[in-house]
């Protein structure tokens, strides 16, 4: 049964213990109602940061053209599908503190797909407002939506059986490098089709959000504050560290309404840089209603290739990867013990169920733990699931409310591009820091890197240059596009190069770092408290039914899953000649012919 802390009152922040995974309210607390929905409305603030870019960058592959409203209703989509994630995630998946938000990973095999000749946007003149127009874009939505789920549905067979530990073996850091990397490397084109509108305002917003994240990160502000010691009174908060985007927007934003009032900015809508004037979507905003509620199949039934699917599945793949370890990072800055396998495949599992949904309402993306949230975990020290559900139900609320949607289309875009440049500049570096773990002195890495990252951006661009429309031809137009998406996808190319070659290419586990990047993961805090047991992953209540039928302990996501029993875990050892699996806790050793390693905690070699 699940023991739940209830604190009525917060301490000081600048209080609190600076060892790793002390917090001030841990997973199991719940702060009182008042800082519980402040600190959930911090959170939900955050997380819009990094979700409200991919509506846009959505909105422009689907042929959407100047329909203001379409990119609303996917603005709302996109809020509603991050708050119902967060709440299935934190109630029956994970059960840590986690947002889930939508995935840049899922951008890239779109922009691969609309590129395929049966995809691409039509002349302007079509995509004007009217019948025909909604068809074009429908009609794409509804395609991207049928792969999405079943790319998902595929997720969810591979979490609820346990064969991520098998899928995982085959995958190290010369795998994940340049997939991850080559997500950000590959989007330059979409994130130059927002800055065009306007250099000057595009660069204006980059450097705040720089300067905000690198300059002024860790200056604190006077606010204030209340605790039960000190009541009301002013304490010093990293403002700037937690939301440098939302702050970089606002202050452009606001930029942008000075320019519009003192007429800078040309008022004739065939100019390029009109769209930078914060007037030129507000008929949206009118005519938006007040509530909204996304409903599945809402454009039509949803169409399935072969090729899209396949795109769909290298992203989904890439984002399991990514989210396996935000789990084993959300735990540990938690303070709470290592995630045991059945909350691992639940945690992948409702993933897989969350981006089901996702692709059934029209969202067109799927969902994923967002590492920025958790960091923001060692900076509040608040770990509350109480609090991440509370996120989850905001979220939600924003994507019912029409109005707020509407309101978040009058950003212009080139402060979408200028903020997206950042962003997909941080996804490209967090790709190139898993090369850490790696040997970067051998000759053999450095090689299977280097091949990985050329062919991921060359073969996509001569692939999908228009010139080169017809150079697929197999004779079966299915085949054709299917060699044509994955061939175009730049992630899957740099992926699929870099996994064959670190697989086929002798050299040793050490210097192909797989060693240190499954340590890594298994990895234990000695922040941790001793009272508390792996107990808070489990369901309260029906937890010792489970236990009660024998049959429950050979099921993958069940509480009772009996890890002895099954190579579930085998992703975090060795991958050769494997004699035993990880035993009962984290403190144990999990054995091999070729090397012993241990699970346990070292401030050296753990600092995130």
């Amino acid at each position: 049964m699940e023991e739940t802390k209830v604190k009525d009152s917060t301490n000081d922040i600048a209080n609190s213990a600076t060892e790793p995974g002390s917090v001030l309210y841990g997973v199991e607390d719940v702060p009182s109602p008042p800082l519980c929905f402040l600190f959930g409305l911090q959170q939900a603030i955050m997380c819009i940061g990094g979700t409200l870019s991919i509506p846009f960058i959505l909105s422009g592959l689907i042929c959407v053209g100047d329909n203001n409203d379409v990119k609303s209703t996917l603005l709302s989509i996109t809020m509603f599908m991050c708050g119902i994630a967060t709440i299935l995630q934190t109630i029956f998946g994970i059960r840590l503190g986690i947002i889930q938000g939508g995935s840049h990973a899922f951008v890239a095999p779109i922009v691969a797909m609309m590129a395929v000749d049966r995809w691409r946007c039509p002349g302007d003149s079509a995509t004007s407002n009217g019948t025909d127009s909604d068809e074009i874009w429908k009609s794409r939505m509804r395609e991207i939506q049928g792969n999405l789920v079943i790319a998902s549905i595929t997720q969810l067979v591979l979490g609820c059986t346990g064969m991520i530990g098998i899928l995982l073996q085959f995958i190290g850091p010369l795998t994940i490098a340049p997939t991850i990397s080559l997500i950000g490397l590959s989007l330059t084109s979409v994130v130059i089709d927002f800055n065009k509108i306007h250099w000057g305002v595009a660069f204006f917003a980059m450097c705040l959000t720089l300067l905000f994240t690198l300059y002024l990160g860790k200056l604190k502000l006077p606010l204030p504050a209340w605790s039960a010691k000190r009541h009301f009174h002013i304490a010093g908060y990293p403002i700037f560290q937690l939301f440098p985007v939302i702050l970089s927007i606002c202050v452009s934003w606001l930029f942008c309404l000075v320019l519009t009032v003192t007429d800078v900015f040309p008022n004739n809508s065939t100019e390029l840089s009109y769209m930078a004037r914060t007037d030129a979507r507000i008929d949206v905003l009118e005519r938006a209603p007040w509530f909204y509620w996304p409903y599945p199949l809402q454009f039509g039934t949803p169409t399935v290739s072969a090729a899209g699917y396949v795109a769909f599945l290298a992203a989904t793949i890439s984002s399991i990867i990514e989210s396996i370890g935000d789990y084993y990072a959300a735990a540990r800055i938690s303070g709470a013990p290592p995630p045991p396998p059945h909350a691992i495949n639940r945690g992948i599992a409702m993933e897989g169920l969350s981006s089901i949904v996702s692709g059934l309402v029209g969202a067109g993306h799927g969902t994923t733990s967002y590492s920025g949230n958790i960091g923001a975990i060692g900076i509040t020290k608040v770990a509350s699931r109480a609090v991440f559900l509370t996120a989850g139900v905001i979220l939600l609320v924003c994507g019912v409310i029409g109005k707020f949607g509407a309101v978040l289309t009058l950003i212009p875009d080139p402060i979408i591009g200028g903020t997206l440049t950042v962003l997909f500049g941080m996804v490209s570096a967090v790709g190139i820091s898993t090369l850490k773990f790696i040997d970067l002195d051998s000759t053999r890495n450095l090689t299977i890197l280097g091949v990985s990252l050329i062919l991921g951006l060359m073969v996509p661009q001569y692939i999908n240059s228009p010139a080169n429309a017809d150079i697929i031809n197999t004779g079966n137009e299915e085949l054709n596009q299917v060699i044509k998406v994955l061939l175009g996808t730049a992630m899957f190319v740099g992926g699929f190069v870099g996994c064959l070659l670190d697989n086929t290419v002798p050299g040793t586990d050490e210097e192909r770092g797989i060693l240190s990047w499954r340590k890594n993961l298994l990895i234990r805090s000695d922040g941790i408290d001793p009272n508390q047991s792996i107990e808070m992953y489990e369901y309260p209540y029906v937890t010792k039914c489970f236990r009660r039928v024998k049959c429950c302990s050979y099921i993958p996501v069940s509480p009772a899953f009996n890890k002895e029993i099954t190579a579930n875990c085998s992703c975090c050892c060795s991958n050769k000649n494997q004699k035993s699996l990880m035993k009962t806790g984290y403190d144990n050793q999990a054995a091999t012919e070729d090397i012993e390693i241990e699970v346990t905690y070292n401030k050296e070699e753990a600092k995130l």
